[in-house]
This record gives structure tokens, C-alpha cells and sequence, in this order.
């Protein structure tokens, strides 16, 4: 959620960051200011008629006192006139105020002044790229022929028990799923994260938290009977651990990681991009967050970059890094960074990790904040990252690996997997 004080401190600046993302931002801007403006008068007019109940009232017990009761009896009609009047001021300022808290709920977080402005991801800038992707001229198996061929992943068993984005690991792909999970994990910890095992399920307040509600409602598995949600990242409920919190400057940085499955509805995907594992809706995925000091948050979104990169250059994939463009950008980043893996069957680049800067924008909707050296509350940045999503890693691993009879397997995999290859 904005900040509202920065906005009517710099608002030329918040309409600067915001056309990055949105044409009409400057209307945006303009309609919340408004809408602040209208609660902080109705404000004044309940503070006000408050003010005038109290002294009303104070004046009615002293006149009591000195026994002037007649004069009381008369000033105490008025005082009733004065309780409606605060109770209709009141009623004005909460509408004033439910009014304001909607529209800033409803509105994006404003991009990083480094990030470009543009339309779609046809507009990301590639920052950085490693290694060489193989020559995509000669013939290479598509991950579902792979799969099927080395009996890994059932995706018709998938559908027969669920449906359409839901594939079911087995033998030798399942123990890779397991070897990757694990591998992205002790990498974490060995970062500094500290492992965590969430729910699965988060309620409205966490969705609302970190973001994901009311932006995304349609895309999230919403089990209605008990109103609880089922997560699309380990972001939502490992963030919201610390909602309504307070912490000291000297907790931070808080660096959390956990392994979660990930359910996405996916709606409106068709098409080539959802063949085989490239979009699912349960998947597994490392997550990787953090809650930093506002002044350090952007060294750390480049510890978290290089973490990921290290991952994917342990893997030995070739891979490329984009900053997304203001019209590319999530709903609550700041500046976000994706990673891409090349699929050498596919000849396309796929995308296996987000990592983004929220910067307040989370903390202040979860109301998490932290005392500075003079004891003065402020929110703190968050931070996210898939370190990494599962299924295009495993599609991207297939592809680069094959071999006729066998898959080979990245040297860092071999204790985890048990074996050196994937084997027929």
C-alpha cells in the first residue's frame, strides 16, 4: 500500500514513478490526494464537534455544581443536538476514510525510478546473461517427450485424478523433484536463511498482506467453506508472519526461506505455453525472503540476484536476467528481476525465478514496522525471490541434459539424486 504522507510531500515525484507503469497516473495520484484530503476534513469536523460535546459537557457538571440547574437543564438539549452531530461527523469520516483505504488498496505500488517504462514484456531489458545455450539446430526432445520416454512425469494421470496442469512425478522424477527441493534449500541455509515449514493455507488477512488480494483473487484456489486460500508462493505466508509486528532495527535483516508446493488458477492461459511443465497449477518452488532497513534494501535484491544466479550456474544452465518494465511489473513490486533458462526443443527462453523489491509497500498493508535508533516506528522493506520454481528447471534440465540413452545430471545433484544420470 502507498504511502500517503509521501504522496502529498512528493507528488510530481509519485507521478514521475507511477507513469512508468500506467497512463493515467497522474488522475491516479490526484484521485487518492483527493480522497485524503476529504478524510482529513471530515476528520476535522468529528475532532471539532468532539471538542465542542466535551466542553458542552464539562460545562453542564460545573454548572450543576454551583447549582445553577435550570441553566444546565437548557444547555443539555443542546448537548443532545451535539451527540448527533458527532455521531453524523463520525459516520462521514469513516465512509471518508473506508473510501480512501479502498483506493489505496486497489492501487499498484510505484516503480523504482531505474525502472523502464513500457507496456509488456516485450519492453523487459536483459541485463545480464551466462553461458552459451547449445546449438538448437540439431534434434532435441521437448521435456513431455523426455519424460514420457524415461517414465518421469504421467501427465494423463494428472488429469484422471484432478485435471489439466496437475502431473504426477514418479520413479526417477520424482527423486529428482526431491533432489532439487533439497539442493535449493541447504543452498539457503547456507546463504543465511532460516528454514521454514508454513501452512499451506492462508486466510484473507495474509492474501490482503502481501498483496495477492484483492489483486489477484481470481487467481488463487479460494476454498469458500472456511475462507482460506491456498498459497501461490510461500511469499504470502512466510512474509505474513510478521504482520501487525514490531521489531527492533537490530532484528534486521530477517532472511526466511521455505520449500511449499504452489497452487495457481492460471486462468486464461492456452496455447503452446502451457505444454508439459511450462504452466502448471500446483507446482514446487524454494522461496527465499526478506525484511530489510529501507537503506539496505537494494543491496540486498543484488545478494539475492547473485544467489540465484549462483544456483543456476552450479545447475550449469545458460540463463539471462531481465528487469521487468513498468508495464510488465507485478501489482506490489517495486523493481523486479527475472531469470530465463534457453529450452533447446523448445527454442525459447523460460522463465524460473521473480525476484523483487516490494519495498513499504508490503509492510505498511500488513502494518509490520521496526523502531529506528530514536525509538520512531517505520515500516521496513520486503523482499522475494524463487530460488528456485521447480518445473521449468526440471524442463530445462531434460532438455539440456539429454543424450540418447541417458540424462545427465549436473555434478552438484549426484549426492542428492543418488546417481550421476537418469537412466532408461
Amino acid at each position: 500500500m502507498l504511502n500517503i504522507s509521501y504522496l502529498r510531500s512528493a507528488r510530481a515525484e509519485a507521478v514521475d514513478r507511477m507513469l512508468r507503469r500506467r497512463a493515467d497516473a497522474e488522475a491516479l495520484i490526484d484521485a487518492l490526494l483527493k480522497a485524503d484530503e476529504l478524510r482529513r476534513q471530515a476528520q476535522n469536523r468529528f475532532d471539532e464537534a468532539k471538542a465542542r460535546l466535551n466542553e458542552q459537557s464539562q460545562r453542564i457538571g460545573s454548572l450543576l455544581r454551583e447549582g445553577k440547574k435550570a441553566e444546565a437543564e437548557t444547555l443539555k438539549n443542546e448537548v443532545a443536538h451535539l451527540k448527533s452531530a458527532v455521531q453524523e461527523a463520525e459516520a462521514r469520516f469513516q465512509e471518508a476514510e473506508s473510501h480512501l483505504q479502498e483506493l489505496l488498496a486497489t492501487t499498484p505500488n510505484l516503480p523504482h525510478p531505474q525502472v523502464k517504462a513500457g507496456r509488456d514484456a516485450s519492453d523487459n531489458e536483459i541485463i545480464f546473461s551466462w553461458g552459451q545455450p547449445p546449438d538448437d539446430t540439431g534434434e532435441f526432445l521437448p521435456h513431455w517427450d523426455l519424460a514420457r520416454k524415461f517414465q518421469l512425469i504421467d501427465f494423463e494421470a494428472g488429469v484422471k485424478v484432478t485435471g489439466a496442469g496437475f502431473p504426477v512425478y514418479m520413479r526417477q522424477g520424482a527423486r529428482l523433484q526431491r533432489a532439487l527441493i533439497n539442493f535449493f534449500l541447504d543452498e539457503a541455509i547456507q546463504a543465511g536463511y532460516t528454514e521454514y515449514q508454513p501452512p499451506h493455507l492462508v486466510n484473507a488477512d495474509s492474501g490482503f498482506g502481501t498483496g495477492q488480494l484483492p489483486d489477484k483473487d481470481g487467481q488463487m484456489y479460494h476454498v469458500t467453506a472456511d475462507d482460506l486460500y491456498l498459497i501461490p508462493t510461500a511469499e504470502v505466508p512466510l512474509t505474513n508472519l510478521y504482520r501487525d509486528v514490531i521489531l527492533k532495527a537490530e532484528d534486521l535483516p530477517l532472511k526466511l526461506t521455505a520449500y511449499t508446493p504452489c497452487f495457481r488458477r492460471e486462468a486464461g492461459s492456452y496455447g503452446k505455453d502451457v505444454r508439459g511443465l511450462n504452466r502448471l497449477h500446483q507446482f514446487d518452488k524454494v522461496e527465499i525472503v526478506q525484511i530489510t532497513h529501507p537503506e539496505t534494501s537494494y543491496a540486498a535484491l543484488e545478494e539475492m540476484l547473485a544467489h540465484v544466479g549462483g544456483l543456476l550456474q552450479k545447475l550449469g544452465l545458460p540463463y539471462r536476467i531481465l528487469r521487468l518494465c513498468g508495464g510488465d511489473l507485478g501489482f506490489a513490486s517495486a523493481m523486479t528481476y527475472d531469470f530465463e533458462t534457453y529450452s533447446t526443443a523448445q527454442k525459447r527462453w523460460l522463465e524460473v525465478s521473480s525476484t523483487s523489491n516490494f519495498e513499504t509497500f508490503q509492510a505498511i498493508r500488513m502494518k509490520l514496522r521496526f523502531k529506528d535508533a530514536s525509538g520512531k516506528t517505520q515500516p521496513p522493506h520486503t523482499l522475494n525471490g524463487s530460488a528456485l520454481a521447480l518445473p521449468r528447471i526440471v524442463a530445462s534440465l531434460l532438455e539440456f541434459y539429454q543424450e540418447k540413452e541417458v540424462i545427465r545430471l549436473p555434478s552438484v545433484l549426484h549426492p542428492y539424486f543418488g546417481d550421476e544420470a537418469i537412466r532408461l
